[in-house]
């Protein structure tokens, strides 16, 4: 007979040893599935979190339940002693049946249980079938699984689990901000149990950051490093990780041998892998970032992997959460943590695959880097932009190869020179460009055709951030080189630079006849994009030396190049130095509408430097038209944009003029004070705001009129009083984002959903919490939820 010791028992859920940090949001996802559906499976990393957040749901749900019953298949080898393994767990003993599955139905069939179902990877069919028969008969039964890929049964929902959110790199941060951050959280609170006193300081916080983003934010791994501080600090910590294997060891005693490890624990679903999967997994770590599946075909087929396999096995990988997918720009790219690819690399078949493998990634982007610039002055622009922005981590891995491998420092420097205009040139990434063209060029020192045209598009980088010095002596050996050479495109280049310099330093009457030939020389070559460049500057300068007629026929036939191959990066600078001419004339209606034609194409493409110029453009339009404190945040707003991408104010010696006479204009009219009052204002304003207002859409003193509160505002009222019938005081942009918080999206999806950067979200939700004097996500969804009701949070 079956015992009736059930009866009496609720359940046998551990108490919890330690605190439960974070996860309200998955917690709540939780409820909501097992509310809908009777199998909800919690996917994800070995190490994520999975089975502690399973039985922190449970024991959440506790009440709702006749049993709550915890079932750890970890230790279970066999298939066939699955349902065994969970009877016994439950106490569920009767000789008359032929099977356990047929006691537990019985049982299960009259009492409303919820099954956690604890590590079911190594016995998916197994637990498929067990959890597909007990849910049939028992209509009051819930099971929750963890495990690294679902179990693959009708009616079965599937949560993946990520790991816990950390800082991303670059980013300013402080005390208050870390505290968002759940996995900083963790390692906090873990440190603190084993290092009585520990916490985050000034002095830490930096190295307290950068360890949680090595360590992907996964608990396990977290856990695991703290109990390192007893000897040693963050930043040594830090400093040793690169061997994160050996270090990360010392787990609870009485956690299962895969566990106490984080070696053994990845190791554990190595060894669950078929062979296919293991050999494609490991070769996937050749990316240092997120991939494409073309780049997978191309890099990692062969010796076992057939191209047509790739998809399939992709896919095997992801629903056992070896792989994160992820989605920019409506592209799906693949991902794997650090930790599993440090995993992954020590794998590989030897020294001789990583180089066979590096070499294939290397082609790869070099025929990517080629295609860019063969393409770039065209209508893909934007989609090149983005594309090189996704794969920036796989270009500097490809040209890193060509530096370390003997023999292919020109292949190298091939590479630097065909990413100059799409890449560095058109993101403002200068520092980046000069980075990989100086140590292509001390690799690469034969005086080639390939080193003269090299040499020239380092010192326009070098020019551009205002280094007049270092850019005449670069340009100089070019032009040697490419008269001794003879080439056409190295010598139109060259002159092009040499006009940009005489630009820059305001001598125009060396300019002219520079970019004169210049225009000659690239239209010869059928260089349209040093053409369009020639066009631009040379319609400057001779509008600065009086013939505006000239100027303004220059700048038409520079648009009308623009137009006549649907390009828009040298449109953008078409409209904006445009403007200027016009500004220059008197004409400032029409300088102020192209200015702003040129700041939404900048925006748009995501040129930092064409957006901080047209700022100044609009600040000097606007302090004519005496909109003065508008133009004082413009003005500062395009400054602090500018020091970002490493622009020097005095490049450019007439724009420099303009900006000095401005600052002059501002302080007589605003005075001292007041211009320091708008400038801090405009430091204060994130790009996306100060675009706005720039666009009079965003306007601090009412519709289209921003320039008219020049008084500071106060400080924010706390929320508990701000009405729905109030303003508020967000911008429109930081009212969707928190809308998109209040509906539990992270800065992930938000990014996705808005089509701007996570790092622009980021920014956004640290305003929004520091106008609503705010320390948490969760009070930001509590604010919105109460304005839509009318009521007060």
């Amino acid at each position: 007979m079956v015992a009736g010791a059930v009866t009496r028992q609720v359940g046998n859920l551990p108490a919890d040893l330690t605190s439960f940090v974070g996860r309200r949001r998955e917690l709540a996802e939780i409820r909501r599935l097992l509310s809908a559906s009777r199998l909800v499976t919690l996917t994800g990393v070995g190490g994520v979190g999975k089975t502690r957040l399973a039985l922190r749901a449970a024991a959440e749900q506790r009440r709702a339940f006749d049993g709550v019953w915890l079932v750890d298949l970890s230790t279970v080898g066999d298939p066939g002693l699955v349902a065994e393994t969970v009877a016994a767990t439950m106490g569920v003993r009767d000789e008359a049946a032929d099977c356990p599955l047929d006691a537990l139905e019985r049982v299960l069939a009259s009492q409303r249980t919820l099954l956690v179902l604890d590590n079911c990877e190594h016995l998916r069919d197994a637990c498929a079938v067990l959890a597909d028969r007990l849910l049939r008969a028992a209509p009051e039964l819930r099971i929750l699984a963890t495990s690294r890929q679902s179990l693959g049964i009708t009616g079965e929902h599937r949560m993946k689990i990520s790991p816990l959110p950390v800082p991303e790199p670059d980013r300013p941060l402080d005390r208050r901000s870390l505290e968002l951050y759940d996995g900083v959280s963790l390692l906090t609170e873990r440190a603190a149990a084993v290092l009585p006193g520990f916490t985050v300081t000034e002095d830490n916080q930096a190295a307290v950051a950068e360890l949680c983003r090595q360590l992907d934010g996964i608990p396990l791994a977290i856990e695991l490093a703290a109990v390192r501080l007893r000897a040693l600090s963050v930043k040594a910590l830090v400093e040793r990780l690169r061997d994160r294997y050996r270090l990360l060891t010392g787990g609870s005693s009485t956690a299962v041998p895969r566990q106490q490890t984080l070696h053994a624990l990845v190791d554990w679903s190595f060894q669950l892998l078929p062979a296919a999967e293991r050999t494609l997994w490991t070769r996937l770590s050749i990316f240092p970032s997120h991939f494409d599946l073309d780049a997978v075909e191309e890099v990692c087929t062969g010796d076992g992997i057939e191209r047509d396999d790739v998809l399939d096995l992709l896919d095997a990988l992801l629903d056992k959460s070896l792989l994160l997918r992820e989605e920019h720009w409506g592209s799906v790219r693949y991902r794997m943590l650090d930790t599993l690819r440090e995993f992954c690399r020590k794998r590989l078949g030897g020294p001789a695959e990583r180089r066979s493998l590096r070499r294939r990634h290397r082609d790869r982007y070099l025929l990517l880097a080629r295609r860019a610039a063969d393409e770039w002055f065209g209508p893909d622009q934007l989609a090149w932009l983005r594309l090189l922005d996704l794969e920036q981590a796989n270009l500097r891995a490809a040209m890193d190869f060509c530096l370390q491998e003997p023999g292919e420092a020109e292949t190298g420097l091939w590479m630097a020179l065909y990413l100059t205009d799409p890449c560095w040139l058109a993101n403002a990434y200068y520092n980046e460009g000069r980075h990989w063209l100086d140590r292509m060029l001390w690799a690469a020192p034969a005086p080639t055709v390939l080193r003269a045209r090299a040499l020239c598009a380092d010192a326009e980088l070098v020019l551009t951030q205002g280094d007049t010095a270092r850019g005449r002596l670069l340009l100089a050996e070019s032009r040697a080189l490419a008269e001794r050479l003879g080439d056409p495109e190295a010598l139109a280049q060259t002159s092009l630079v040499a006009g940009l310099a005489e630009h820059y330093a305001g001598d125009y009457a060396r300019a002219v006849p520079l970019l004169e030939r210049a225009v000659e020389e690239e239209e010869a070559v059928g260089n349209l994009s040093g053409l369009l460049i020639a066009l631009i500057t040379l319609a400057a300068g001779v509008g600065y030396l009086g013939d505006r007629a000239r100027a303004t026929e220059l700048f038409e036939r520079a648009l009308a190049l623009t137009e006549a191959h649907s390009e828009c990066s040298g449109r953008a600078w078409v409209f904006t130095i445009f403007a200027v001419h016009l500004w220059q004339g008197g004409e400032n209606d029409r300088a102020l509408a192209m200015a702003r034609e040129a700041l939404l194409l900048g925006r748009e493409l995501g040129d930092r430097m064409n957006i901080a110029t047209n700022l100044s453009v609009l600040a000097w339009v606007q302090a004519c038209e005496g909109r003065h404190a508008h133009a004082a945040r413009l003005l500062a707003a395009s400054e602090e944009i500018g020091r970002r991408v490493g622009l020097v104010p005095s490049r450019d010696k007439r724009f420099a003029e303009f900006h000095e006479r401005c600052l002059t204009e501002l302080r007589t009219n605003l005075g001292d004070r007041g211009l320091n009052r708008e400038t801090r204002r405009g430091q204060r304003l994130t790009t996306d705001e100060i675009i706005e207002e720039a666009l009079g859409v965003r306007a601090e003193g009412g519709p289209g009129r921003p320039d008219e509160t020049t008084a500071e505002a106060g400080p924010t009222r706390p929320a508990t009083a701000v009405s729905a019938a109030e303003p508020s005081p967000l911008t429109r942009r930081e009212r969707e984002i928190a809308d998109q918080v209040a509906q539990g999206r992270s800065n992930k999806e938000i990014a996705s959903a808005l089509v701007i950067s996570q790092r622009t979200v980021e920014g956004h939700v640290e305003h929004i919490l520091d106008k609503l004097g705010f320390a948490s996500r969760a009070q930001i969804a509590a604010w919105v939820a109460a304005r839509e009701a009318g009521g007060r949070p």
